[in-house]
């Protein structure tokens, strides 16, 4: 079978498994976060923290609930990795550097996991257990929380809350990302990922050199680092490593996990707000966009313009062969879609557009499914903003699903959209400016402008994956790009709490001959049309410079 032909099996394959989980495992979410019930383990964690979990709270508390839990995750996680050398299963790796531990702390803790480290070398099996893989469920919680209350803004009417954040955040991971980690875990055992507490095993090489190839617990790690759309590898080759990702079918489960949460999402929504039909246009957005730009990979990397790949017939540097092209455009346009972060090849290896492709998925905000929660989220607050567009064009107030779109919500959710733009282009920008930045670029010109341009993309995207061409070692990118990831991932969190307290607060307006429609094309086009509109008029200048220039020249 031609490498084309498997590409376009897996990604059949891929569409009917996620049909299939879509209805019942987005009506199984909706019923979690409507649900009066708590669970005994629930409760006795809820009397454990002394929470009181019926008591509904404000936006402003629940952004502090969030706020408060991810600081002191981020200390946690901090203090674990500079006290490491005192811990079991450290296999006599010392303590991490303080830039490196702040770097990977609040990395893990917003959801993004980038890496500026050799995993296998510097963290033992306690930090990557207990600190790392134990914030992959809950980052991806806490995303899960958010999107839940502004869902509740929708649908409740004249009140000021939004629900409980510990109670949220416990449901989230305890009864969704947990069970379905595990169950997913144990079948990465089965088909060859390893799991081992051993630091590796000592071979002979074939001209008698010893060498010790790592090992670590991997299938735990690897099935939320999917399921959570985290990205953290516990190898350095992330998954391209055999170890993380054996075979073309764990690679499908892989991808799978990466797009089920957040496409499931959209169900859930509907669900919640009482019209399905409302999801399914979410849904079709999302898979509409993520399409495109996966067709658009794909042909880069089959057509490619570069006289060696020409002559190979296709751009096949830096991809596993096991996977090939096909697998790896589907992974790359997967894992950046979800502000995931895993990759199965080297996107510094991708051909100027190929490479392009990813990156634009970032810029376009990470709605292409997007992250657990941070997808929903994110394409209901640019929904917004196409709602006031179209209100702005037929002379009327506008409104979506029943309330208003006054000053504060456009206002919010315009802070919302513009916070990632401002620090990529920022944060890029003093980069550029910077005589130590040109030794840190693996290349110089169009290709070195998209290794910082994706870098800080990632950053601030929550997404975690680089063009691994850039060295970012230093202490200016170590504090840069971490300061990158907490604006990046709050200054959006609170604007979207603050838009959830301001609709909650209204009655539902009733519709009338002149409310404009939202379960049907013209409103998924408007949708789209913003998503692509804010990109283009933001990132076209830069882009045209990076990935562009390198593909036509």
């Amino acid at each position: 079978m031609s490498d084309v032909a498997a590409g376009l099996v897996q990604v059949g394959i891929l569409l009917v498994a996620l049909a299939v989980v879509y209805k019942p495992l987005g009506d199984y979410m909706a019923r979690v976060f409507t649900s009066e019930k708590h669970l005994a383990v629930e409760r006795g964690l809820y009397k454990l923290f002394r929470v009181k979990p019926d008591a509904e709270q404000r936006w402003p508390t629940y952004a502090m609930g969030v706020l408060g839990f991810s600081f002191v995750s981020i200390v946690f996680l901090y203090l674990l990795q500079r006290l490491q050398a005192f811990l079991p299963l450290s296999f006599g790796r010392g303590a991490v550097s303080p830039a490196v531990a702040f770097n990977t702390a609040v990395s893990f803790v917003t959801n993004t996991n980038w890496q500026s480290y050799v995993p296998e070398t510097t963290m033992g099996d306690t930090v990557q257990m207990v600190g790392l893989t134990v914030q992959n469920f809950l980052s991806a919680a806490v995303g899960l929380a958010v999107a839940i209350a502004l869902v509740r803004g929708f649908v409740r009417r004249r009140t000021d809350r939004l629900g409980n954040f510990w109670v949220d955040l416990t449901r989230g991971a305890v009864r969704i990302l947990l069970p379905i980690s595990v169950v997913f875990a144990i079948v990465l055992i089965a088909m060859g990922v390893t799991q081992s507490l051993k630091s590796g095993v000592d071979v002979t090489g074939p001209g008698g050199a010893q060498n010790t190839i790592a090992l670590a617990p991997t299938a735990s790690q690897e099935a939320i680092k999917e399921l959570g759309t985290n990205g953290g590898g516990i190898f350095n080759a992330n998954s391209a490593h055999p170890f993380e990702n054996p075979t073309a079918w764990t690679d499908l489960i892989e991808i799978f996990l990466l797009l089920v949460v957040p496409v499931a999402l959209t169900r859930t929504f509907g669900t919640m707000v009482g019209n399905r039909k409302q999801g399914y246009v979410l849904v079709s957005v999302m898979g509409g966009i993520w399409a495109a730009v996966l067709a658009w990979v794909w042909l880069a990397e089959t057509h490619p313009n570069g006289p060696a790949a020409l002559l190979a017939g296709a751009n096949l540097e830096g991809k596993e062969q096991r996977f090939g092209i096909s697998a790896s455009s589907i992974f790359a346009t997967s894992t950046t879609g979800t502000s995931t972060g895993a990759v199965n090849s080297w996107h510094d290896s991708f051909s100027g557009l190929g490479g392009g492709g990813p990156l634009l998925n970032m810029l376009l905000g990470e709605v292409a499914p997007g992250g657990v929660g941070t997808g929903l989220y994110g394409i209901l607050v640019v929904a917004v903003i196409a709602m006031f567009l179209a209100g702005l064009m037929v002379g009327r107030t506008p409104e979506y699903l029943g309330k208003k779109l006054g000053k504060t919500e456009v206002t919010t959710a315009a802070i919302s959209i513009l916070a990632m733009p401002t620090v990529v282009l920022l944060g890029a920008g003093a980069a550029l400016l910077l005589p130590d930045t040109t030794s840190a670029l693996n290349n110089s010109g169009a290709h070195g402008l998209s290794e910082l341009l994706y870098a800080y993309a990632s950053a601030s995207n929550n997404n975690g994956s680089a063009f691994a061409g850039i060295t970012v070692t230093s202490d200016w990118f170590q504090s840069s790009l971490g300061v990158a990831m907490l604006i990046g991932r709050f200054v959006p969190i609170l604007a979207t709490l603050c838009l959830a307290g301001a609709l909650a607060k209204q009655k539902k307006v009733p519709e009338t001959s002149g409310t404009l429609p939202t379960t049907g094309p013209l409103f998924g086009s408007m949708l789209a049309g913003t998503i692509i509109l804010v990109a283009a008029l933001t990132f076209i200048p830069a882009l045209a410079l990076g990935p562009f220039a390198e593909g036509l020249a």
